[in-house]
């Protein structure tokens, strides 16, 4: 992948499918159950996906406090469990991915 290309991070409440969808599109994508990472702190996550360069995915809003709070992140998606589903969510990010650089999603929180 270029360096200029959006990678994503899924933690565990999205379904691995995202992942897997995005990954048949050419599109880096990873879950925290790939990294074996299940049941890890939101704060490890954002860290984890910071130091990997890659834009975060969930629908915990509690992510959105530990950015107001000034941690520093690649971007981070936030979408609505029972409203977004998977379909919605592999759109949402290979547009994300079509029209983003990694430095305009610095610090930028995307609502899905």
């Amino acid at each position: 992948m270029a360096a200029n290309t959006l990678r994503f991070y899924l933690d565990e409440n999205l379904p691995v499918e995202i992942a897997r969808q995005l990954q048949l599109r050419g599109i880096e994508a990873v879950t925290v159950r790939d990294l074996r990472r299940l049941g890890d702190s939101d704060p490890n996550h954002l860290l984890r996906a910071t130091t990997m360069e890659m834009v975060l995915c969930t629908n915990d809003t509690d992510y959105i406090a530990l950015a107001a709070a000034g941690q520093q992140h690649n971007g981070i998606v936030i979408g609505q469990q029972d409203v977004h589903y998977i379909g919605a969510w592999v759109r949402h990010l290979e547009l994300m991915h079509a029209i983003y650089s990694p430095q305009e999603m610095r610090n930028h929180i995307e609502y899905l």
